[in-house]
């Protein structure tokens, strides 16, 4: 036989393209459209319905960038179209290429009754099926004109990204606005004709299956009129029946498909456009329900909901009537899918408090899984956090990016710092917007790395990122994949319903452990460093607003602000959407960030002033409140006292020139360019700087990274570096403890005070940089003389280590890491920290000095800036302030309090007495980390710890204040936890933890009669 696959695939291709789709809609008639442009922000339902629109032409240009428009568009259904099914045509100017990233609409009724949304993949609107004939019709269009921001040249900076700057050039052209008749045996026959197009291009070219799919797909071809597609579709069908009849085989690998839309909370769009994105999108889910009696979507990000409940009520009634079914899925558990590498412990608690507690009052639905297929790494103490929530597993897809390394499974087990383990599973797949594509079906059984041993993957399938959803025809490819011979076969399920199975058949999967790292992205965690500092000073100041509440309510009857804390915990946790926090959003999104952050503070800090007031009362007496979880100069942890004052530093000139501190602990010497050359640790008889080197030492790394630019730096940008090591000017302080320099470079200027608290073993730099840099990337270096194979980076609950050493390549890939608070570097007997209050990037590199001493250099870069462009053109333009303290000697104990302490400065006041701690506990190495009431309005007091250095502990904790009964409980305050039960004794409870166990009591006050 004679090879003729190549001219029957592309006569399949042209007959396809030019012919059967063209025919799906053989008849249309004009409709008459007219729009009115809303002025400003988007107007209510209401309003743009009720607004004169203008009459408008198909081929007109529209939509300024950001506009709103409302199109009305009238017609009347031809007589002749009686018992045929008719659909409205609206495109609004679509690029199929880009759902969810340009135009949008959603259609209303005109009594306000939303129908469904428009993308580029979903135009349609359903009239009749059939039709009588002579109906009018009559819709209006809620059309969203958002700027094409990631365009075919991608990366490329543009002024789109933010209302003040975009100017107002309609963007669109209106394409078509027509009734049109569908002919659905025709669009079945598409579906037939690329589903077995696409099964046949990935199957072997010496397989029999593939040449009886070739042979069938011919003789279809054969029985189309090409000039009545319509007349002859069904005889084509009947061609292909028995292919798509043949049934898969046993060991076919398994999909579980599940609707899904990925809408970014914000990303190349602002907050306000997510919630019409969300209304658009679950509009059309709910639609499809309604259609496709098979089909599952599952919807994550209790937020997103939230906006649907209270934005868009009509379309709420439709979400709810499908939950109820259990057809419209609350997945996730979280309040947004957070960023899980830069929030901080009790933001990450929070984060699955909020979330999951929303579907339990919404729904009563519990929440086992964590969904997060989008975000940028994955933090090692989130297992811990996961299972205190009460929930089991996790869904990623992201780390399929990574760039060096591919991750050995798609089913495991992930270990967290404390030994807590998770189900995981990343969908091999390898999209969390699945089209049921062929390709994506056979790539998804192909690359399962776990065959063998299980046979279950999950893909989550629809238009994503900017929203849209599951369409009619993934559902229509996915209902002749169920059981389909050369294809791994597709059924709809829940979540839940896919990692039920997936566990019963891989009951001892392998096993990783420690943090899961994306090889991408790595940037993340230094672009947008205001929106980076908003949130850590909102983490700590809700810390300070619960504390000091929570004592106030209790010791004074202080009322305590639960809807306010409420309603705040949620803007914060909104935030760390992981295109917010991580600073690859539009300029838009943060510029009101940092508003949002200013807001956020001058409320807190209304609170934590007024309860500091109610518990201190009017006095002379001067008092310091420490919120910090350790005792500092004195001043108890959580309480407020007179704070202890002694010691002195001195500051003397350095005969080199610079200047000499010193305070009887450490002795700093700063040279004639504001360099520390020397940080002698004076009882330890150790020098902290290497030799030859000089800590404070700013360093400029040109940054432009392939692509991706606020996302990633890429490796290279190592291989040229200016030091910046001249000064404009070194002086002595006035404080006698300090050392001002100043620096200029580029367009930017540096501004910097030295300095070291007397009786402390801290050096603190203070940084005031104005940069006006373009593709750069700022670092401060500390060379340490330490030789150490790994070091500790701050995560949530506890710390994690890195190596310091390149020895594979999944080592040398980490050139960019994360760290809360603090890291550290330890010998067995000596080590340091550096600590910071807002910055999260960081690097560290080893080198062995070839002088006599032949000693090891290990240098921690802490990452300042960076200058982006895209997507935010003017990205950390302008005056940033930043606070690091260098700790010699320190070990990790000393790490974990000076991470506190630069955290959470201490606030002095006057009153008229001192303020005992609600709790204290007996053992350092147990932190507390909040100290709140029950969020159910019970005035139950609730702790949260861990232990924080890594070892065993036990400690007691003591109440000062009368309870009947203490709970173990889970994130959410429920009765829980795996933990060794405290064992209570009067207003004592000792505890036992394990390294890095999180445990959260409730102690039950007394109740008033």
């Amino acid at each position: 036989m004679h090879d003729d696959r190549n001219l029957v695939e592309a006569r399949l291709r042209r007959v396809l393209d030019e012919r059967i789709r063209p025919a799906v809609y053989p008849e249309s008639v004009p409709l008459q459209v007219a729009v009115w442009h809303a002025p400003g922000e988007p107007v209510p339902v209401a309003e743009g319905l009720a607004a004169e629109p203008a009459p408008i032409e198909v081929g007109a240009r529209w939509g300024a960038p950001w506009g709103t428009s409302w199109f009305r568009v009238t017609g009347t259904v031809p007589e002749a179209w009686a018992g045929r099914t008719v659909e409205a045509l609206l495109d609004l100017g679509f690029d199929e290429n880009m759902p969810g990233f340009q135009c949008e609409g959603l259609v209303y009724r005109p009594d306000g009754t939303p129908v469904k949304g428009l993308n580029p993949r979903n135009q349609w609107v359903r009239i009749g099926a059939p039709v009588e004939g002579g109906e009018e019709v009559r819709l209006h269009i809620e059309a969203a004109s958002n700027p094409v921001i990631l365009d075919y040249h991608p990366f490329r900076p543009t002024r789109l990204g933010d209302k003040d700057t975009a100017g107002h050039e309609p963007q669109y052209t209106l394409t078509r606005m027509d009734l049109a008749v569908l002919d659905e045996t025709v669009w079945q026959l598409v579906l037939d004709l690329e589903v077995l197009g696409e099964l046949m291009a990935e199957l072997p070219v010496d397989s029999a299956r593939r040449w009886d799919i070739l042979r069938a797909v011919d003789r279809a071809l054969d029985a189309i009129d090409l000039q009545d597609v319509g007349g002859t579709a069904a005889g084509a069908r009947a061609r292909l029946t028995e292919v798509l009849a043949a049934p898969a085989v046993p060991s076919a690998h398994r999909i579980s498909a599940v609707g899904h839309a990925h809408i970014d909370s914000a990303w190349l769009w602002p907050l306000r456009e997510t919630v019409r994105k969300v209304a658009r999108t679950t509009s059309n889910m709910t639609a499809l329900i309604e259609d496709e009696p098979e089909f599952v979507f599952a919807m994550s990000q209790a937020q997103q909901w939230a906006w649907v409940k209270e934005h868009r009520p009509e379309v709420w009634a439709r979400v709810k009537k499908a939950v109820a079914e259990g057809r419209f899925v609350p997945a996730g558990g979280m309040w947004v899918e957070s960023d899980t590498n830069m929030p901080g412990s009790e933001a990450m608690a929070r984060q699955f408090v909020h979330g999951k507690r929303f579907f339990l009052d919404e729904f009563g639905i519990e929440n086992e899984e964590a969904w997060l297929p989008d975000t940028f790494g994955f933090a090692a103490g989130l297992p811990q956090i996961i299972r205190a929530a009460g929930s089991k597993w996790l869904l990623t897809q992201k780390i399929s990016w990574s760039q060096t390394n591919k991750f050995p499974h798609h089913t495991f087990q992930w270990e967290g710092i404390d030994g807590t383990r998770i189900f995981t599973h990343f969908p091999p797949v390898d999209t969390y917007n699945c089209s049921m594509r062929g390709s994506e079906i056979a790539h998804a059984a192909r690359n399962f790395k776990d065959k063998g041993r299980a046979r279950h993957s999950l893909a989550p399938s629809g238009w994503g990122d900017g929203g849209g959803g599951t369409t009619r025809e993934m559902v229509a490819k996915a209902a002749r994949l169920r059981d389909l011979e050369g294809s791994a076969t597709v059924v709809w399920e829940t979540p839940r319903a896919f990692f039920e199975k997936a566990e019963a058949e891989y009951p001892e999967p392998p096993v990783w452990v420690g943090e899961l790292y994306l090889e991408l992205h790595r940037a993340t965690l230094t672009s947008q460093a205001r929106t980076k500092q908003g949130n850590r000073r909102s983490e700590h100041l809700l810390r300070e607003a619960e504390l000091w509440a929570a004592t106030a309510a209790v010791r004074t009857g202080f009322p305590y602000p639960y809807e306010e804390l409420d309603r705040i915990w949620k803007t914060v946790l909104l935030h760390q959407f992981h295109d917010i926090l991580p600073g690859s959003s539009i300029a838009w999104v943060h510029r009101e960030a940092r508003a949002t952050y200013e807001r956020v503070a001058a409320e807190l800090n209304s609170i934590v002033e007024a309860a500091q007031r109610a518990l201190a009362g009017e006095g002379e007496t001067p008092l310091v409140f420490n919120a910090a979880p350790h005792p500092r100069a004195g001043v108890p942890a959580g309480g407020a006292a007179t704070p202890c004052t002694n010691g002195a530093t001195t500051l003397a000139p350095r005969p080199e020139g610079g200047h000499v501190l010193d305070n009887g602990l450490l002795r700093i010497e700063i040279d004639a360019q504001g360099l520390v050359v020397s940080a002698y640790d004076i009882d330890a008889d150790r020098e902290t700087i290497a030799p030859g080197a000089a800590a404070n030492l700013l360093q400029l790394h040109p940054d432009f990274p392939n692509m991706w630019d606020a996302w990633d730096v890429d490796e290279f940008y190592r291989n040229t570096v200016t030091d910046l090591m001249d000064a404009d000017s070194v002086t002595a302080g006035e404080d006698g403890a300090s050392v001002r320099i100043v620096r200029s470079f580029g367009t930017s200027r540096v501004t910097q005070v030295l300095t070291l608290p007397p009786r402390e073993r801290r050096l603190v730099l203070d940084t005031e940089v104005d940069w006006h840099e373009t593709e750069k990337f700022l670092k401060l270096a500390f060379p340490l003389d330490l030789h150490v194979e790994r070091y500790a980076s701050e995560t949530q609950f506890g710390h994690f280590h890195r190596p310091t050493h390149t020895n594979t390549s999944w080592e040398a890939a980490k050139f960019e890491a994360c760290n809360h608070r603090f890291v550290h570097l330890t010998e067995p007997d000596w080590g340091v920290a550096v600590v910071n209050d807002s910055t999260y990037g960081h690097d560290v590199t080893r080198t062995v000095r070839t002088d006599a001493d032949r000693g090891t250099t290990t240098t921690v870069r802490v990452s300042l800036l960076r200058a982006p462009r895209f997507p935010d053109p003017e990205t950390d333009q302008g005056v940033h302030r930043f606070r690091h303290a260098l700790i010699p000697g320190a070990g990790i104990a000393d790490a974990v309090r000076e991470g506190w302490w630069i955290n959470l400065p201490e606030r002095r006041t006057t009153g008229a007495v001192e303020v005992a701690p609600l709790v204290t506990v007996d053992n350092e190495a147990v932190v507390i980390t909040a100290v709140k009431l029950a969020d159910d309005g019970t005035g139950d007091v609730v702790i949260r710890f861990h232990e924080a250095h890594g070892a065993r502990a036990r400690a007691t904790l003591t109440a000062a204040f009368p309870y009947t009964d203490l709970t173990v409980t889970d994130l959410l305050e429920r009765p829980g936890g795996e933990c060794e039960p405290p064992v209570r004794d009067g207003d004592r409870i000792t505890v036992r933890l394990r390294p890095f166990e999180l445990m959260t009591l409730r102690l039950h006050r007394l109740r008033d009669r």
